[in-house]
């Protein structure tokens, strides 16, 4: 299942419409940090394991497709 992402940052929120989801995240962008920290949000939020979540575009974006396995 793919994900249109799109990323605020100094807020701490998940928010899914249809195929898009809108994320807040603490980390800075730095060296992965807020990837990383996407990564984590998303699984926990849909109860799968970080490996299950995968960034497919727009690594250093606000505005990234997310691919989570079931």
């Amino acid at each position: 299942m793919r994900f249109n992402v799109e990323v605020q940052f100094h807020r701490d929120f998940v928010k899914i419409e249809g195929d898009r989801i809108m994320i807040g995240l603490t980390s800075m962008p730095k060296k992965g940090a807020a990837n990383r920290e996407l990564i984590r949000k998303l699984a926990k939020y849909f109860g799968l394991s970080s490996s299950q979540v995968r960034i497919i575009s727009g690594l250093k974006s606000r505005k990234k497709i997310v691919e989570i396995e079931k």
